[in-house]
């Protein structure tokens, strides 16, 4: 199996697959490979970077707390994190971050308190303003929290003690933005659920990661590779790299393995 991120790592910095990237996907699925995306990403971000990268199957979305077909777009397992919960985590946060916005990933959609100023100009129709994220009836899938004042970095050691056991925090390189799912809800998680769904075992995964909620993936596969252009934390926990993403990073071993 491949287990890839997305941005920061299969994709080039203009949210593209590549000529080569897709050549040596299609390299890795022809010598028999599952290829599957391992992303922060809700499932209506991944199917056309799916049909660009010419991959079908399987994808694991928004941090682990989702499984999704590529093929019939169906979301076919998933994990939001309890309701009562998600309000004790909303409250940490307005505690140690003041001015914090929340916002909450549906699966499906995205509803957003006035707060929440982040919008991405290809999910502008998915967005929807409410007056609170945990009055709506709708799947918190994840908990969205957006700072202009503090680094995710930041963030995530000023609430990571108070919210432990309620939640899993992580981020993937936007500033500002912590990404909060159900407590075990992980890339990791998810990917080793589906390994042992296929019969594949950890040593047979190659992954490929840039952001600290890629590092539980990078560790779980027996090779786990770092892009050049990775986060510092994730740069000094793993010792395979390969090239940037804007250099088809992914590609180069794909290449050295399938090619």
């Amino acid at each position: 199996m491949v287990a890839t991120d997305l941005d920061g790592t299969l994709l080039t910095s203009d949210g593209t697959v590549s000529p080569r990237t897709r050549k040596a996907l299609q390299a890795a699925q022809a010598a028999g490979a599952e290829i599957v995306f391992v992303t922060a990403r809700a499932p209506r971000g991944v199917r056309d970077i799916a049909e660009q990268a010419g991959v079908t199957g399987t994808a694991i979305c928004s941090n682990g707390a989702i499984v999704y077909d590529l093929a019939t777009d169906e979301i076919t397992a998933s994990a939001p994190l309890d309701r009562v919960a998600a309000r004790q985590v909303g409250s940490a946060l307005a505690a140690a971050l003041p001015g914090v916005g929340l916002a909450v990933e549906t699966g499906r959609a995205v509803l957003t308190e006035r707060g929440y100023t982040r919008r991405v100009s290809h999910d502008l129709a998915y967005y929807r303003e409410v007056g609170s994220v945990f009055d709506e009836d709708e799947p918190i899938v994840k908990l969205l929290a957006l700072s202009s004042a503090h680094t995710a970095d930041e963030m995530v050691t000023a609430v990571l003690a108070t919210v432990e056991g309620l939640a899993e925090v992580t981020h993937s390189g936007v500033p500002g933005l912590l990404e909060i799912s159900a407590p075990g809800v992980t890339k990791a998680g998810t990917l080793a659920r589906l390994c042992g769904e296929r019969g594949v075992t950890a040593g047979e995964v190659v992954a490929f990661g840039d952001m600290p909620n890629d590092l539980a993936v990078l560790a779980y596969a027996g090779a786990g590779y770092a892009m050049a252009n990775a986060h510092h934390l994730v740069l000094a926990a793993i010792e395979r790299r390969t090239s940037s993403n804007d250099e088809d990073g992914v590609a180069a071993v794909l290449e050295d393995l399938y090619g």
